[in-house]
């Protein structure tokens, strides 16, 4: 029996904008999986300490504030430091397409930009986030 994919939505730093985020975590959720929203003003500190709690298979960043890579880096450094690089980081908000490749090179899996239709998030999260076995 296959379990479902449990995601941690966050708004990382001062940014208070998340109608989006709360938008996607609800896209995931009505999709079938396990989503925990973290709400606003979260350090990278509490959303990898609540991605691990909540035994995770992805984080989804929503950043507007234009502190995306600041944010992101920190993110994926606490991963490797907590020996949990297998949680997939994805991503979206207003963020420069050079932004972009930097973000990927840092190992963030995907970047979705405005626009990007709640559907092709739950595509893309099914197809590159593994399910988990029970």
């Amino acid at each position: 029996m296959e379990a479902r994919i449990r995601v941690v939505v966050a708004k990382p730093g001062l940014d208070g904008h998340d109608r989006g985020a709360k938008v996607v975590a609800r896209a995931l959720r009505d999709a079938g999986m396990e989503v925990v929203y973290t709400g606003l003003h979260q350090t990278p500190e509490q959303i990898v300490e609540t991605a691990i709690q909540e035994d995770a298979d992805a984080i989804g960043l929503s950043v507007l504030s234009g502190a995306h890579m600041t944010l992101f880096r920190r993110v994926m450094e606490l991963l490797a430091e907590r020996d949990a690089s297998d949680i997939v980081v994805f991503g979206g908000g207003i963020i420069p397409a050079d932004d972009i490749a930097e973000l990927e090179k840092l190992g963030v899996a995907r970047i979705f930009t405005p626009g990007a239709t709640t559907a092709s998030i739950i595509e893309w999260v099914r197809a590159n986030v593994a399910t988990p076995v029970s």
